[in-house]
């Protein structure tokens, strides 16, 4: 049955098939090193690869001074608007979620608001707007955090939503079907599942959140654009050598944010696992029906 059922998902290539996908595949490597070598040369002709540009990257006092206090907060932003966001998407999807009207309907107003305002808008607004409203300065680094947690925990509120509603309905009514409230079902049985389900998006916008990190710039936190390129590139005339470079950093970061999530899916997978009914009670064995006194079946779960 599993071969008959490859053979109606996928048709395996014949030769004419692989011959094409071959040829196709040169002719694509050649394409993209053509197009890098385009790029190399024509960054060749302004002098972008000479090494006066570079050698500032080689001094200590470059990273130091520039680069990883830029990366550092980066990180420390991202960091605790990650965790926020989270926070926020739980909180939401709940609440859209809710039987209650007057917590549903606010809670739906409120995420696709925040989904709707653009985030750099979002970070003005708040960074001077708050003001006239405390009557005291907002400091960059929270009118970062706040308005990556709005934006991106209204994103994820609603990616949430979507797995708890993918989980199918069994789950939920077998737990109340053994006397649990609804917010138990949620905290104990819905949400783990939908996070397991929805951790490729969590991931992905986790990724979008740490790259706009760098809008913060705007609005003058020194975070890794403004110090590592910004700041570098107008010390040492060598813009496109420090955009290279911070591109570089961030491959970096959000490739060992994909890393680390991927290592928490195998995880979560091997510790999720159901155990095997037969390894943990044993062979079943059957009964052996008695007849009891009276002509009636006894024994062996027959009724006595």
């Amino acid at each position: 049955m599993s071969a008959n059922t490859d053979a109606v998902l996928y048709d395996h290539p014949g030769p004419r098939a692989k011959a094409r996908n071959l040829i196709l595949t040169i002719l694509f490597g050649i394409a993209l090193v053509a197009l890098l070598w385009w790029i190399y040369s024509k960054f060749d002709e302004k002098g972008q690869w000479a090494a006066p540009l570079w050698k500032p990257f080689l001094e200590g006092e470059t990273w130091t001074s520039y680069i990883l206090p830029g990366l550092w907060s980066t990180i420390k932003a991202a960091a605790v608007a990650m965790v926020l966001s989270l926070v926020f998407g739980i909180i939401f999807s709940v609440g859209r979620l809710s039987d209650h009207w007057w917590i549903r309907i606010p809670a739906g107003a409120i995420v696709e608001f925040f989904r709707a305002v653009p985030l750099l808008l979002m970070m003005f607004f708040i960074f001077f707007g708050i003001p006239f409203l405390t009557e005291q300065p907002m400091p960059p680094f929270w009118a970062v955090v706040i308005g990556l947690t709005l934006y991106n925990g209204s994103v994820l509120a609603e990616a949430f939503r979507a797995g708890i509603n993918s989980v199918p309905r069994g789950q939920s009514e077998a737990g109340y079907a053994i006397g649990m409230r609804k917010s138990l079902v949620m905290r104990e049985i819905l949400i783990p599942q939908a996070a397991r389900a929805m951790l490729p998006v969590i991931v992905s916008q986790l990724v979008v959140l740490v790259k706009d990190t760098a809008l913060g710039y705007i609005i003058g936190y020194t975070e890794l654009l403004q110090d590592g390129v910004n700041t570098v590139g107008a010390n040492f005339g060598n813009i496109v050598a420090a955009a290279l470079v911070a591109a570089v950093i961030y491959i970096a970061l959000n490739a060992s944010l994909t890393f680390f999530a991927g290592y928490l899916e195998r995880r979560s997978r091997r510790t999720g696992k159901a155990p095997r009914v037969g390894a943990a009670a044993g062979p079943t064995e059957e009964a052996t029906p008695v007849v009891a006194p009276g002509g009636g079946l006894s024994g062996g779960g027959g009724i006595a």
